[in-house]
């Protein structure tokens, strides 16, 4: 330690979501144990511990919304509730020894690239200063919630919070509510809330598209069968897993094919929606698709009952206890939930990142998120990120593309030791750049810039910088391995140049599978 004016380890995560915990699973099987996980809250599980309002679960199915090296066979229900969720990454920072490694309530402050020492110089609230060699940002882009500036919101006497950050401390029974958005976080407070708030409000700038939601208990006898043989658990994840890359097509190169499932929605709001005005009010003008198609059975259901309006357009103001929206409604309420998303084409994380040039991701980013494969930015030499820029999905599981990426990391890894002493890899522009208009080709006839929606995958310059158009097979052999010929290689001042042949032999057919996986 005498070396370092400061603590020193070879890879800091930042995260402790399902980013951040399995990063830290694949460093340690990588036999990387010098490493520390920074989480900013007082527990691990991420956006699975941050939302957890009323009926809060998830819209995967649970054998596939888990890691593939960490399958859990007792699984309660086909689609797992946010406290099961929460639970198993829990499990899986004991039953892989992370707790060592992770420190609670160290918000990361500012991080910045020492271009002299080749490594990152890391602040936290907790005080005190690291440095890493190398950073994995694995703070997920569902993390910092998205309240709208509302004129008024400041004087408004009631309760107000986000769906992000629910107050359980709160009683909404009898209470006048009104609900700000009707995304994935929305239908699913909307029913759980209904039956006891004396009136319930939603503030709806554009209807969802919703699909019955298929959910049921998992029967005691399935999970023995799981739990005694794992293959039929494997085999189950598989078929989940095969449907949803068959749909992908659809999405990405034929929208037009989902006017089938169109009407299968249209056919689920019709079930429960007997009022013709309230049906034309909650049917979207845009494809299925464009925006994420929501999942339920109780949304519509609740949105009939008799202590329930829906306006159909969005908050505009507030003066005292009233709320007023863009087209004159007004209703009294005594509070207010939003649930509004979040910051996820600015992630706040890129103001406090400064790369090698001195300016920080935020600026490099200014018009618009791009990334090497989703990992590595120009600039920002041994830096990568877990579910980066273009790595979202519209019908599968995340937890896929987050595991690609740690294979992806596992080798950048490997790189930098076959290139031996204080080494650091930075994405060339011209690598970032050709990665990102080959994306953006593919993009142009997908469902999400073709809908004729405006959603949160699309940043402020209307362009889509947060789904992968393509299937989860295509980035996994996209992400396979690193291409050196993608990367520069910085050395110290006083490095030997020595390490020519080095670098020619760890690059050799490194990673070359992956250069057309999105031509």
């Amino acid at each position: 330690m005498a070396e370092f004016e400061h603590e020193h380890v070879r890879v800091a995560v930042i995260g402790s979501g399902f980013g951040g915990l399995g990063a830290a699973v694949r460093l340690r099987r990588e036999g990387i144990t010098d490493f520390v996980v920074l989480e900013r809250a007082d527990a691990v599980g991420g956006t699975w511990r941050d939302n957890s309002y009323p009926g809060c679960a998830c819209d995967v199915p649970s054998h596939l919304y888990s890691f593939s090296f960490a399958p859990n066979p007792e699984w309660p229900r086909t689609f797992s509730g946010q406290e099961h969720i929460r639970a198993y990454l829990e499990h899986v920072a004991d039953t892989f020894g992370l707790r060592p490694h992770i420190r609670l309530g160290h918000e990361v402050t500012m991080m910045t690239w020492d271009s002299e020492k080749l490594w990152w110089r890391i602040e936290t609230a907790h005080g005190g200063t690291l440095v890493a060699d190398v950073v994995v940002s694995a703070t997920g882009p569902l993390s910092d919630p998205k309240t709208p500036d509302v004129p008024g919101l400041g004087s408004f006497p009631g309760k107000v919070f986000h769906s992000a950050r629910w107050d359980h401390d709160y009683d909404l029974t009898g209470k006048r509510v009104a609900m700000v958005g009707t995304g994935a976080s929305a239908i699913q407070i909307v029913p759980s809330i209904q039956p006891r708030v004396g009136r319930l409000t939603l503030f709806q700038r554009t209807p969802p598209w919703v699909m019955p939601r298929a959910d049921r208990a998992i029967s005691g006898a399935e999970r023995s069968l799981h739990r005694r043989v794992p293959a039929t658990a494997k085999a189950r994840r598989a078929l989940l897993w095969g449907i949803r890359e068959l749909q992908v097509q659809a999405f990405t190169k034929r929208p037009r094919e989902l006017g089938f499932v169109e009407n299968m929605a249209k056919a689920n709001m019709a079930r429960a929606i007997k009022d013709p005005a309230l049906r034309a009010k909650l049917t979207p003008s845009y494809r299925i698709g464009c925006k994420r198609i929501l999942l339920s059975s109780t949304y519509y259901p609740a949105l009939a009952q008799e202590n329930v309006d829906v306006v159909a357009s969005g908050l505009s103001e507030v003066r005292g206890s009233t709320v007023v929206a863009a087209d004159g409604t007004e209703a009294e309420v005594d509070a207010i939930i939003f649930g509004t998303g979040f910051h996820v084409t600015d992630m706040p994380i890129a103001d406090r990142v400064v790369g090698a040039d001195g300016i920080t991701l935020a600026e490099s980013w200014k018009d618009g998120m791009q990334s090497l494969r989703g990992a590595s930015a120009a600039g920002f030499p041994n830096w990568m990120t877990i579910i980066g820029p273009n790595t979202g999905l519209g019908n599968s599981s995340m937890i896929l593309m987050i595991e690609a990426q740690l294979s992806y990391l596992a080798d950048y890894l490997r790189q930098l030791d076959l290139l031996g002493g204080r080494v650091a890899l930075t994405a060339r522009p011209s690598a970032v750049g050709a990665w990102n208009r080959r994306v953006q080709e593919r993009m142009k006839r997908t469902v999400w810039n073709t809908g004729g929606c405006d959603s949160w995958y699309l940043d402020a310059n209307g362009r889509n910088t947060t789904v992968w158009p393509g299937t989860t097979s295509e980035f996994r052999r996209a992400t396979r391995a690193v291409n050196l010929a993608e990367y520069e290689v910085v050395r110290t001042a006083d490095a030997s140049d020595a390490s020519a042949e080095t670098v020619a032999a760890a690059g050799s057919g490194a990673g070359t599978v992956a250069e057309g996986a999105v031509a």
